[in-house]
């Protein structure tokens, strides 16, 4: 009984251990089945690369004139002159503020023993107001006239500042679009230069070429190099100053946005005399030295008439108080008190007034020699730059001219060599050649893009080209 008590003991065993065997192989087959791993794939993470795909941010696009848009916007140097002219201005309103209306009131207590009396030699009162209005000052009004035309100079610093932005911003689009024509020439130039270093190096092994044609075909490739390498660092440089310039995020890159640019060249489609002319009569240097020189004119103006009188119109109303004993010390007292009328300073003899007339002659005669100078600097320059404008555009056309003759020549040698009466290394090489005339031409008409959008700038016509 007992051992029948044991095998049956034993069979629950034998069964579990079955059952979980068969648990074991279907959990298995779920977890290596094919619908499985589908899932687990659908599921998977996005690899690393997707990743910086997702969060890379779109670049910024931009034309030449939302570019200009955007700098005149975030330009901390036009805030900061902005804020300079707006200074300028509310202390010439401070000082022409004496000449308004100015009314005070106010109120104490004053213990007196003895004359009733304030420490600013007024009687005590429990109220008070008090008038005063300038009506006749000549050094005061001559300082307001100057500060007023100071404030003038100001705004025209803006105005030189707006200018300077625009210019500033123009010059470096137009340079990274040149920078980036350029890479692009390079690397088909790359490529050229390879497959001559590679049928050089088979044409001395065959004996037809002498071994230094490996060194000069290494010796161009080098130099291509080079040049792709120093525009790359000129191209990261230039789009780190643009995106300040616009206000663009530092991670995002900058496309440059193909659009009908400006033609600059109009700068100097005029006659020598009448861009020298427009260059003095639009210059806002001469411009600041004129308001400059009628400041000073004024401020002598005002410190010579410090030697006749100033007139103030003044009030005062006071409500006094028997507490400080008035009636001791004056035969009535009157409670409420009224006083009107007219201050006059006659000047005697004013030490000051000869030292301010003296400095403020000085500083005319100062301002008169910079005004002069300024416009002779002024003139000297528009005519320099109207000839760099010009010489500039000569150069383009030999650059431009090369490079037609560099193409001519390469379609004749490439047409002889579908004909077979050229090899591939010939036609290489002329390719070569093409796209080093090529970046001739991009850095001439940059240079002429530069130099007209200077004279644009000095003749104030440039915020009507590129506005």
């Amino acid at each position: 009984m007992n051992d029948r008590g044991k095998m049956g003991g034993m069979m629950p065993a034998r069964s579990l251990r079955r059952n979980a065997t068969v648990a074991m192989g279907a959990l298995l087959s779920l977890l290596f089945s094919p619908a499985r791993f589908a899932v687990c794939a659908q599921q998977q993470p996005a690899s690393a690369e997707d990743e910086v795909v997702q969060t890379t941010p779109p670049p910024a696009e931009l034309t030449l004139k939302a570019a200009l848009d955007r700098s005149l916007k975030s330009s901390r140097e036009l805030a900061l002159a902005r804020i300079r002219a707006s200074v300028a201005r509310r202390q010439a309103n401070l000082t022409k503020a004496k000449f308004q209306p100015n009314l005070f009131t106010g109120s104490g207590a004053v213990y007196t023993n003895g004359i009733p009396e304030t420490p600013g030699g007024t009687a005590p009162s429990l109220f008070n107001m008090a008038y005063v209005q300038t009506l006749f000052n000549p050094p005061l009004r001559g300082q307001y006239r100057q500060e007023s035309l100071e404030a003038q100079i100001e705004q025209l610093e803006t105005d030189r500042t707006r200018d300077s932005v625009i210019a500033k911003t123009a010059s470096t689009y137009l340079e990274l679009s040149k920078v980036r024509h350029g890479l692009d020439l390079l690397r088909r130039e790359g490529d050229s230069s390879t497959r001559v270093l590679d049928i050089t190096r088979e044409r001395v092994a065959e004996g037809q070429e002498l071994p230094i044609e490996i060194t000069r075909a290494e010796l161009a490739s080098a130099r291509v190099e080079q040049r792709r390498l120093q525009l790359e660092s000129r191209e990261d440089v230039l789009e780190a100053d643009l995106r300040d310039l616009c206000s663009v995020a530092p991670d995002r890159h900058i496309d440059l946005t193909t659009e009908e640019t400006p033609n600059f060249a109009t700068a100097a489609d005029r006659p020598l005399h009448e861009l020298v002319a427009m260059g003095v009569e639009n210059s806002l240097e001469i411009r600041q030295a004129e308001l400059d020189y009628r400041a000073k004119q004024e401020r002598l103006k005002g410190e010579k008439g410090g030697y006749y009188p100033s007139v103030d119109l003044v009030g005062k109303y006071s409500l006094l108080s028997k507490i400080n004993n008035y009636q001791e010390f004056f035969k009535t007292f009157q409670k409420n008190n009224v006083n009107v009328g007219l201050q006059i300073n006659i000047p005697i003899f004013s030490a000051r007034t000869t030292a301010a007339v003296e400095l403020a002659s000085e500083d005319l005669h100062r301002s008169e020699l910079e005004l002069s100078a300024t416009r002779s600097r002024v003139e000297k320059e528009v005519r320099t730059q109207a000839r760099k404008v010009r010489e500039t555009e000569a150069a383009r056309e030999v650059a431009r001219l090369e490079l037609k003759l560099a193409q001519e020549e390469l379609q004749n040698l490439q047409a002889k060599f579908e004909e077979g009466h050229a090899n591939l290394r010939e036609v290489e090489k002329l390719r070569l050649e093409e796209s080093t005339k090529w970046l001739g031409f991009l850095d001439a008409d940059f240079d002429n893009q530069q130099a007209s959008l200077e004279l644009l700038r000095m003749t104030g016509q440039l915020a009507t080209v590129l506005q």
